[in-house]
């Protein structure tokens, strides 16, 4: 049996094709043709079409066709649109329509739907307090900004699930906070940019946890969602690595040391920080950077532990060396 994997040569997808690999599985990926490549050398079987196109999806749960591997019994669906430049229909169309796709494509192939959802599902601006909470999978939605386009989208995909579900299907909705990882575009690259400076900025105290987790540890989640014992509809929080976590000095702390240099650090008072980050963006992205660099991180995750047996299989440290040397190998020197 195959598990189909969207978003394969993605942060977390990539990271999927690696776990099921690992533990033996077939793997294919639903993947545009640039891709192909990439996903081919993780070991998975790659089917070129896009996400958005229902031919794609048949063409990827066919049994025996062109020569695949077999039926499928899972799909995990990780592909997205993450917090780029895009316009509301584009968001529409590669993280709600998609997801509805990939909903009936499980649901025809009598496969279990693995979700990569997100906490912006919670909404709200400046979400992260100083003081350590416990917002669990219950915790209640707040508005989403409008021109938040990844977190509403996120959103309604989730309903679009949990709806299907109604139907019959079973789906696991996974929610990971901030992803950092090999392969990562957007937040791994611009802290190391930080980090090569040998200067950082201090907000705030630097005792907090960020609201990070790595994208192994999400990838080990999707793994145990195949076949844990749930029905229906579940979501569950995936937020944090293994234990011992990382402060927010000692995270870059760690990026410094796995870069082979040293960091020194300024305090900087969190009204100025927010003031300077309001020149480079919106008030509204000042105010959300600014609480997460101090903000606990709120969500847990103890559902996920207990009910689909998910231990992140990587402590924090050992996740940031594994990111930053993958980088250093990887990217252009410098950059």
């Amino acid at each position: 049996m195959t598990v189909l994997v969207t978003g394969g040569s993605g942060l977390i997808g990539s990271h999927v094709i690696e776990a099921l690999r690992s533990r033996g599985e077939t793997v294919r990926a639903l993947v545009r043709p640039a891709s192909r490549a990439a996903v081919e050398q993780l070991g998975a079987e790659a089917v070129p079409g896009d996400v958005t196109d229902l031919a794609a999806w048949r063409a990827a749960t066919q049994d025996g066709k062109a020569g695949r591997t077999g039926a499928v019994r899972a799909i995990v669906h990780a592909a997205a649109l993450v917090q780029r430049r895009g316009s509301w229909e584009q968001y529409v169309a590669l993280n709600v329509d998609a997801t509805r796709l990939a909903a009936q494509a499980a649901r025809a192939a009598g496969a279990r739907l693995v979700h990569v959802s997100s906490v912006a599902v919670y909404g709200g601006v400046a979400a992260y307090g100083p003081e350590p909470e416990r917002r669990t999978e219950d915790f209640p939605f707040s508005p989403i900004a409008e021109r938040d386009f990844y977190g509403r989208t996120k959103r309604m995909a989730e309903a679009v699930v949990r709806e299907a579900a109604r139907d019959g299907l079973s789906a696991v909705a996974l929610r990971p906070s901030v992803v950092y990882g090999e392969r990562d575009r957007l937040f791994t690259p611009r802290v190391l940019r930080v980090v090569r400076l040998g200067v950082v900025p201090r907000i705030g105290p630097g005792t907090n946890r960020l609201s990070t987790v790595y994208a192994g540890n999400v990838a080990a989640a999707a793994v145990a969602a195949l076949d844990a014992p749930v029905s229906g509809f579940r979501a569950y929080n995936v937020t944090s690595d293994a234990a011992p976590l990382l402060t927010q000095r000692e995270f870059f702390a760690a990026c410094a040391a796995a870069l082979g240099s040293r960091l020194r650090t300024i305090p900087v008072p969190a009204p100025l920080a927010r003031l300077a980050m309001t020149l480079w963006t919106s008030p509204r992205l000042a105010r959300a950077a600014a609480s997460f660099i101090t903000g606990e991180n709120p969500y847990v995750d103890d559902l996920a532990r207990r009910e689909l047996g998910w231990q992140p299989p990587f402590a924090a440290a050992d996740a940031v060396r594994r990111t930053v040397r993958w980088f250093v190998e990887n990217e252009t020197p410098g950059h």
